[in-house]
């Protein structure tokens, strides 16, 4: 067994400060006995760089290793080491769907975290695929398989109860990014409305992924087999956020092969125009998949003890959150833009 492979089979890192005296990151590759594959940096400004390590007899990759390039891409790969250092007492099982962090690695003197391999295949795969957000039956797999898998994630780590809170920030934040936006403090006050009326409702505050959308989801088999990047997780936080946050990308990007001004092949209702049309379908729209998300994001507050009839103050809400804490300012713009365009 390599020495890797021993790291991965046994070792828990479970600090909270990256110990001094890392390896290198190429060093680590070269002494790990196992194959690299480096899988490329990511287009946010603050990238991060992933080598997947693999094992050379059975094909499997075994390790993950993210390395950050900027000083901000080194606190996030911080963040996400010190998270899953407080997920690793999920039980037998479950716990294989999250990766477990086995050692920290040095790279041009910024901090990378080495990680268990979660296997699957994500979810993106299928849904690039040509016409496969058209096909009900798929889409609904794709929902099912979330749903089941945070329904247990929620429940395991579920804690104290609290009112719904939806804010923790955020509005500070728009306030801030968009500080030069005459509009922001309309936009504000809307999403203060909003929160005051998700704060009736009482939640368990569980874990947090905070980012879950489909590019962090591994599928095996009809169900959600790995969640990866967890650099905006935390141990106990609000629950509804990773409920309408994989709806709304989701929905997100349903008219992405389609030429503006055609009908989204699939989606009756849909068509292609301003930006964000597939959110607005999915709120104000008839058809199978508006059906299919309000489904999704009322069942999931409903089983975490909420009003399930406010699925859209929730979705809304997440909106301004992604216009609030996205890397990318063109993204944010544009959700920033979206919320005010079907928020009032």
């Amino acid at each position: 067994m390599t020495s890797a492979a021993v790291l991965a089979d046994g070792f828990e890192q479970s600090g909270h400060e990256a110990p001094p005296g890392r390896a290198p990151l190429w060093e680590f590759v070269r002494g790990s006995g196992l194959r690299s594959l480096v899988v490329g940096a990511s287009k946010d400004p603050n990238a991060k760089i992933t080598v997947l390590l693999v094992s050379p007899s059975s094909g499997r990759t075994v390790l993950a290793v993210k390395v950050p390039t900027t000083d901000a891409a080194a606190r996030a790969v911080e963040a996400e080491g010190y998270a899953l250092a407080e997920l690793r007492h999920l039980p037998p099982g479950f716990s294989e769907t999250i990766p477990r962090v086995v050692d920290w690695v040095d790279f041009e003197g910024r901090p990378g975290i080495v990680m268990t391999a979660v296997q699957g295949t994500p979810m993106s795969t299928s849904y690039m695929r040509w016409r496969n957000t058209a096909r009900p039956a798929r889409v609904g797999a794709h929902f099912a398989a979330v749903d089941g898998w945070l329904a247990e994630f929620q429940s395991e780590t579920a804690g104290r109860t609290a009112p719904l809170e939806m804010d923790d920030g955020v509005s500070a934040l728009l306030t801030s990014r968009f500080a030069d936006d005459p509009g922001i403090g309309d936009d504000v006050e809307r999403f203060a409305e909003i929160c005051t009326r998700l704060r009736r409702n009482a939640v368990p505050r569980t874990a947090v992924h905070g980012d879950l959308w489909f590019g962090n989801i591994l599928l095996d088999e009809g169900r959600a087999s790995g969640v990866v990047d967890w650099e905006a997780g935390a141990s106990s936080g609000e629950p509804v956020r990773d409920l309408v946050r994989f709806a709304l990308m989701y929905a997100q990007f349903l008219d992405r092969r389609t030429r503006t001004g055609r009908a989204v092949p699939g989606h009756p209702g849909l068509r292609v125009g301003t930006w964000g049309a597939g959110v607005e379908y999915a709120l104000s729209g008839d058809g199978w998949f508006p059906d299919l998300f309000r489904t999704f994001v009322r069942g999931g507050l409903a089983r975490l003890g909420a009003d399930p009839d406010r699925w859209r103050d929730a979705s809304l809400a997440g909106i301004a959150e992604v216009a609030a804490l996205t890397d990318d300012h063109e993204f944010a713009l544009r959700n920033l833009e979206l919320f005010r365009r079907i928020a009032y």
